[in-house]
């Protein structure tokens, strides 16, 4: 009886942490597939937890940062859930990959689907091209709930202070590989196509290499047995001489 008290006790303790822990961290948050690299693209994960016990989400609008402009911004298509792209003009266009653009999306609603109590959804969008001068993005976004209840993650997190009460979602940047993503890949396909140049150069050289190591194994091998064989010769030869003798 004793044990099974105990047991009961701490599974509920550990069931009241895992409660706590899912209260506390339950919040709209932004984490990339991968890396965010600066000045590169990336895939991005807004993740939904439903934090109400007598409702369902129902709606998800994302900010876009109006002083951090993204060129592409594509929401994945999601069962059940229809999806709502914002642009604006700018004032000034940007250049990217030599084409002008002169819109950038500044919101994305997802609407018409729901997350039920003790669920979570994902939004995936893939985004481009992220800023190269900054350590972060922050996303603001907006909580929907069926029984008209609205939640405002718009609250800016303070390095060194306490975490807001409703925290905006913030994508953390990595530095940059090389001038862009693209570039990146070039760079590394290029050091790829080097090594093999290199190793394909070169294996002709390493061929005739391994073949004169090969014929110098090979002779040796043949002499030593060679030199077995007359020894036993001899040794059969003094035997053979020995007994005539006697």
């Amino acid at each position: 009886m004793k044990t099974s008290r105990v047991s009961f006790a701490a599974a509920l303790a550990a069931g009241s942490v895992l409660v706590l822990s899912g209260t506390a961290f339950a919040h709209v948050g932004v984490q990339p597939i991968g890396e965010a690299a600066k000045g590169g693209y990336a895939t991005l994960n807004f993740k939904v937890p439903n934090e109400r016990d007598n409702a369902s989400t129902t709606q998800l609008e994302v900010n876009f940062p109006v002083d951090q402009p993204l060129t592409s911004v594509m929401p994945q298509d999601i069962p059940g859930w229809t999806v709502n792209v914002e642009k604006t003009k700018l004032d000034k266009p940007l250049t990217v990959h030599g084409r002008q653009v002169g819109e950038v999306v500044t919101k994305v609603t997802w609407s018409g689907g729901k997350i039920g109590p003790g669920m979570f959804q994902q939004f995936p969008v893939s985004v481009g091209k992220l800023p190269e001068d900054a350590d972060q993005m922050v996303f603001k976004a907006i909580q929907t709930y069926d029984n008209n209840e609205v939640v405002r993650w718009i609250e800016e997190p303070k390095e060194g202070a306490p975490e807001p009460q409703t925290p905006a979602p913030v994508l953390k940047l990595t530095a940059a590989k090389g001038d862009d993503h693209h570039a990146g890949a070039k760079t590394d396909g290029a050091k790829n196509t080097d090594q093999d140049a290199g190793k394909a150069a070169g294996h002709g050289h390493g061929h005739d290499e391994a073949s004169a190591d090969h014929g110098s194994d090979t002779t040796a091998r043949v002499l030593g047995i060679a030199g077995i064989v007359v020894g036993l010769g001899g040794v059969a030869f003094g035997v053979a001489a020995r007994r005539r003798s006697v």
